[in-house]
């Protein structure tokens, strides 16, 4: 049975995609992040699923860089916090761009690997897969914790094993902005 598997990263992906396959579904990698900044950051990380998708055998569909239309949707939201209200919009709008590629390519179930993050909130994940089988009939979301069953320690073994570049921070400017005030945080702590 092949699945639409909305991926964002190589790290995140490996072990979901590892797990699909052993469960007799093949995955049609589809890359779909335009909120990833810069686009040099974005390029590294799809090169790394493309890499792993090649590896692999699999398919794998670029759905477009286009961040200033991104940018555009987050207008008033540039403010939330991590896992607020600019996190669901963001995953809504690319899990909405899943489902459509889902329906108009034949298949009927899609999946993301945002839900293998420790760093994302699951309700907000699953909340934005069921937007977008309401937004695309036909479609059905597959809701799974990718973080349990070990594929939490299989993906830092999957990692380790093809040498994944394995990112600091979510994607976009506001969660590298946020990731990095806390480092300075953490680094004047250290030094007082």
């Amino acid at each position: 049975m092949d699945i639409v598997l909305h991926t964002c990263c190589a790290p995140c992906s490996s072990a979901v995609i590892e797990y699909l396959l052993n469960n007799g579904m093949t995955p049609v990698i589809f890359y779909y992040n335009p909120n990833i900044y810069p686009q040099a950051e974005y390029e590294k990380r799809k090169a790394e699923c493309t890499r792993y998708a090649h590896l692999l055998g699999l398919t794998i569909v670029d759905g477009d860089y286009n961040h200033p239309a991104w940018t555009d949707e987050m207008k008033g939201l540039e403010q939330e916090p991590e896992r607020g209200r600019r996190c669901l919009h963001c995953f809504t709008l690319r899990l909405a761009k899943t489902a459509r590629f889902t329906r108009e390519n034949g298949y009927k179930i899609f999946a993301t690997t945002l839900a293998s993050s420790r760093w994302k909130s699951l309700s907000q994940i699953n909340e934005a897969g069921q937007a977008a089988v309401l937004q695309y009939p036909g479609t059905s979301f597959r809701a799974q914790n990718w973080r349990k069953g070990g594929l939490s320690e299989r993906r830092r073994e999957l990692i380790a094993l093809h040498n994944f570049y394995n990112q600091t921070y979510c994607g976009c400017e506001y969660s590298q902005t946020t990731q990095n005030r806390l480092e300075q945080e953490c680094r004047r702590i250290k030094n007082t």
